[in-house]
């Protein structure tokens, strides 16, 4: 580095704490250089960004202590949730060796001390929450013994005790929010189990606890006293410093986001299999994937070329997949924010990480490079303005309030690039164990780290929204956008593939099959020819053949046109799965207009928003489905208007014309997406 050193080192140092991303520097540069993290200097200074705040000064513990603004956010939601373990932090390590228990309960109570966070408690005083710090260490590590039980009934009894403790609320007035209890499985083999309400922690302070945890069992192993120096501030002080900061510089960051978000869609519409509760239970799971060292450095080679980091080029690609999911071109997407400006927060545990709320355009189709051009600008200038909380954002917008979904944003994206570093205890190994219980706060959370062997992945959800099965392809269909954006980022948006080899295939073989141009109920009128007499449909006790199917359909099929129906007639078909089912779709198709499926399991509002946007001319449902949300449309009921239809022709001679519809073969849900290739299916007369 030579003559620069003293310059890169300044440049790092400052230039980390304002924009570190959870990590160290190198989330924002892909392999810096000197000369990009000193220029990168010049243009914070000379923009006057902020770099500088003023020192936090330890306050008398006489006095009262207020919540940081995250704080506040996280007791308000615990007030209206109820008791809840949505805010649970857990993980588990398996401890192989022999360990000292005395020894390993000696430095956990040391960290206690250490950190005056986990002492801290958080009673109502005149109606308002304060921190209240307890003078002595209460944690106790509490030991469970399963040396009795078979191998296979202990895995078992681990996940059953895991998921029990990730799912325990904490009472936010007791201290301490931190419990740990050790699983002995038998000699040499342990199971840690560790639980924090993110009131007290983050993710950062987590890799803090442990790397102290280490330091200070090798210590007290050895007969020695703890090395670690005193801490020169704790959380409550941050809280104070943070909230008189604030107080005058809040109209600049608000006015920023404000302008930013102004007139942001409320909601992301993903596809999702279920409906959304109106309630969410914060159940999930995860699902984890890995990129080979090709496409790696791929990636990080188009992230050089085009000046950005690693963590753009990645949120870019996750915006383009949300928006072919979704089809919206306006997107607010979460990332976490480290938010330890001093060097002093950098050793402290508590609650410190912010979220940025990152809009993103994705009008007019541009190219991948393009995009990511706009995506560069976005990230930089949301780091500029990182320092006021979300939670005061979320106070000043006044966002549409429901406990279905988070304010502001339902997904994020999180990059880790820098190397995790192994926990090392005297005579001991430790490996993270994966536990079945995940708590999920948004509907998708997308989270990459950098490895030796590639970029790693885990997709985050919420089970009450998807299927692991959906959220397979999501995968699958982001490692391919991923490999095309790195071989072509010239192309527009919308034209990078989505999907697999194998889902591709699968759409092209219809072509084969059936170039005879005919419809749908005309294959089927062909199969009702080969066989009339099987059996077609049934339900329970009834049963129609080919032949009966077909001649209700008929039926229908002219009662509907009768109507009015005819090409480019939108039908609504609201009914529950039934027989009734299958002659509304025949019955339409024949018709020769299109259907509208709404299905009666979803929410009122949805199903009457559904039906405005739509505008069918046309609902066809049955009698037990009379409450649905007022329209414009002509109701038939396909149960009690029966003997009415049933006056109707059964032959098929109906005059139905062409409805041409567009299959996209990159489509992720199948049909009505932009993409790259698409081919038409034409109904003939």
């Amino acid at each position: 580095m030579g003559g620069h050193s003293l310059l890169a080192t300044q440049a790092i140092s400052r230039i980390r704490k304002t924009f570190e991303l959870e990590l160290p520097l190198n989330c924002l540069f892909a392999n810096p250089t000197i000369e990009e993290l000193s220029q990168h200097l010049k243009t914070v200074q000379q923009q006057g960004l902020g770099l500088e705040f003023p020192a936090i000064e330890p306050v008398a513990r006489t006095s009262v202590l207020p919540l940081s603004f995250a704080q506040t956010r996280l007791w308000f939601l615990e007030q209206l949730e109820g008791e809840t373990a949505a805010y649970n932090m857990s993980g588990a390590l398996r401890l192989s060796g022999s360990l000292d228990l005395p020894t390993l309960e000696q430095a956990i109570q040391e960290i206690e001390r250490r950190h005056e966070i986990l002492r801290t408690y958080y009673p109502m005083v005149e109606g308002t929450p304060m921190q209240a710090i307890a003078s002595h260490p209460s944690l106790t590590l509490h030991a469970i013994d399963l040396q009795h039980l078979p191998a296979q009934e202990q895995l078992a009894e681990v996940q059953r005790l895991a998921s029990i403790e990730a799912q325990t609320p904490f009472n936010l007035e007791k201290a301490p929010l931190l419990r740990i209890k050790l699983l002995r499985l038998d000699r040499t083999e342990q199971i840690l189990l560790l639980t924090m309400h993110h009131i007290i922690s983050d993710g950062w302070s987590l890799g803090i606890l442990m790397r102290e945890l280490s330091v200070l069992y090798g210590a007290f192993k050895s007969g020695n006293p703890s090395p670690l120096p005193p801490l020169p501030i704790q959380y409550a002080d941050f809280a104070v410093w943070q909230r008189q900061w604030l107080s005058s510089n809040l109209e600049r960051q608000l006015s920023y986001w404000k302008q930013q978000l102004k007139d942001a869609p409320p909601i992301l519409e993903l596809p999702t299999d279920r409906p959304r509760p109106p309630v969410q239970s914060f159940r999930g799971r995860n699902l984890s994937f890995a990129l080979d060292k090709e496409l790696t450095s791929s990636l990080l080679a188009l992230s050089q070329r085009s000046q950005v980091t690693l963590f753009m080029t990645l949120l870019a690609a996750f915006a383009v997949l949300l928006s072919r999911y979704t089809q919206q071109e306006d997107l607010v997407i979460g990332s976490p924010i480290a938010n330890r400006h001093h060097q002093e927060l950098e050793l402290l545990i508590g609650f410190f990480v912010n979220i940025l709320a990152l809009r993103l355009d994705l009008k007019d189709n541009p190219s991948f490079q393009d995009f990511l051009g706009r995506v560069r600008q976005t990230t930089l200038e949301a780091y500029t303005h990182q320092d006021l909380p979300f939670e005061q954002l979320v106070e000043e917008l006044q966002p549409e309030r429901t406990l279905s979904h988070s304010p502001l944003f339902q997904v994020m994206f999180a990059l880790q690039n820098a190397p995790t570093k192994t926990l090392e205890l005297p005579g001991l190994s430790l490996t993270p164990l994966k536990t079945e219980t995940v708590r999920v706060r948004y509907d998708l959370v997308l989270s990459m780290e950098e490895s030796e062997q590639g970029l790693k992945g885990s997709w985050e959800y919420n089970s009450d929204l998807f299927e692991s099965a959906t959220i397979s392809r999501m995968a699958e269909h982001f490692q391919t956008l991923l490999a095309a954006i790195a071989s072509a980022p010239e192309q527009p948006i919308y034209k990078l593939p989505l999907l697999t080899q194998s889902e591709q295939q699968l759409l092209e073989k219809p072509l084969l099959e059936y170039e005879t141009r005919q419809c749908l109920h005309q294959l089927f009128e062909e199969q009702v020819e080969r066989s009339p007499n099987a059996v077609a449909v049934e339900e329970g006790n009834d049963r129609l053949t080919y032949a009966q199917l077909n001649a209700r359909a008929n039926q229908l099929a002219h009662h509907l046109q009768s109507l009015g129906v005819k090409p480019d007639v939108l039908v609504g078909i609201c009914v529950e799965r039934s027989i009734d089912t299958i002659v509304g779709i025949l019955g339409i198709l024949k018709a020769g207009g299109a259907y509208v499926p709404l299905d009666p399991t979803y929410p009122t509002e949805r199903l009457a928003f559904m039906l405005e946007d739509s505008q069918v001319s046309i609902l066809l449902t049955q009698e037990k489905l009379r409450n649905l949300p007022q329209q414009q449309a002509t109701v038939v009921y396909i149960d009690t208007d029966w003997q009415d239809i049933s006056q109707n022709s059964e032959n098929q001679e109906l005059r139905t014309c062409n409805p041409i519809w567009d299959l996209n073969v990159d489509s992720p849900i199948g049909w009505g997406l932009r993409g790259t290739e698409s081919f038409r299916i034409q109904w003939a007369a």
